[in-house]
Order: C-alpha cells, then sequence, then structure tokens
C-alpha cells in the first residue's frame, strides 16, 4: 500500500511543466528539436562557439550553461579531468549562424586551395619551358597542372562548413508554448 503513496505522490514531483522550444527545419521538414535539458553545439552570428546544455528557452531566448572541462592534477599526482567552472550566456535564437563548427581536423577546402595553387603553378612553368626550350616542354605537366587544379576547385566546394542557417533551406523556428 505504501508504494502506492510513493507512486502518486512522488511521480509528480519529477515531472516538468511544458516549455518552449527551438525547431531546425530543412525545406519545411524537421530535423532536429531543442529544448530545456538538451545539448546545442553551434556558431554565433558574432563567431563565437558554443557547445553547451540548454537550461531555457523563454522569450525567443536561448539560455546556455557551458562546462569548462581541463586535465587538473589530483592529489596522487596524476591528471584527471575535471569540471573546473562553468559560464551562462543567453543569446537570441535569430543569433545561431550554423550548427557545428568547421573541423579542426583534415581541412577538405584548404587542402583544395592549395591542390589549385600548386596546379596552377605546375600549368604556368610548364608554359614557361614551352616559351624557353620546347625540346624539354613535356605536355603531361601541363596535364597535370590544369587537372590539379580542376581537383582543388572541386574540393573547395565540397568542403563542410556544418549546417549554415538560411543556406540550402535551413531554418529555424520559435515555438512558444507559454501562452
Amino acid at each position: 500500500m505504501w508504494k502506492l503513496y510513493i507512486i502518486f505522490f512522488l511521480l509528480p514531483l519529477n515531472t516538468k511543466a511544458q516549455s518552449d522550444f527551438i525547431i531546425l527545419k530543412k525545406k519545411n521538414k524537421t530535423i532536429q528539436s531543442f529544448y530545456a535539458g538538451t545539448h546545442i553545439a553551434f556558431t554565433s552570428t558574432n563567431g563565437a562557439y558554443r557547445d553547451a546544455e540548454i537550461t531555457q528557452i523563454k522569450n525567443d531566448s536561448i539560455f546556455l550553461r557551458e562546462y569548462l572541462v581541463q586535465m587538473v592534477p589530483s592529489t596522487m599526482g596524476f591528471l584527471i579531468r575535471d569540471t573546473v567552472g562553468s559560464f551562462r550566456y543567453v543569446y537570441h535564437y535569430t543569433d545561431i549562424k550554423r550548427f557545428g563548427k568547421e573541423d579542426k581536423h583534415f581541412n577538405i577546402s584548404g587542402s583544395g586551395a592549395s591542390l589549385m595553387g600548386g596546379g596552377f603553378l605546375l600549368a604556368f612553368g610548364s608554359g614557361i619551358v614551352y616559351l624557353a626550350d620546347r625540346k624539354k616542354y613535356s605536355p603531361t605537366l601541363l596535364y597535370a597542372g590544369l587537372g590539379g587544379m580542376g581537383l582543388g576547385y572541386l574540393l573547395n566546394k565540397a568542403g563542410s562548413k556544418g549546417i549554415v542557417i538560411g543556406k540550402k533551406h535551413y531554418h529555424l523556428q520559435y515555438m512558444n508554448m507559454s501562452k
């Protein structure tokens, strides 16, 4: 009998009221929903990257809590990961420029620019050799340079920048549930 009291009296203490939320849509199709308690990672319009937990969404604003986790020495002398502090931020939902951030590892766009520049130099050098001494000219080097330029251009176009709001039909929609 006492178990029924626990279920009926303590269970409602754990529930939350319905709150506002934000929907990420692509061509009017819901991709993801963001609400209090969920994790969000985005770059704002002023360039700040935030990787935080949403504590509340209210009046078109997103309230965030970002934790600072660092390696700190323990009492035994070895390093452990620990939460050093936390920061609170408030952003208007229209201040979100893109979800995610550009990858810091292998940069396809940067490699494409290097390949395009190297291909140009190879093709330009091949043209100079053609003008200076036609016996030493190699059309294979010219074709390799032009191919490098083309491949570099394609890699530049394929570089990932995350989900950019306003591009390719991505947009955010604020849902006010407190009415």
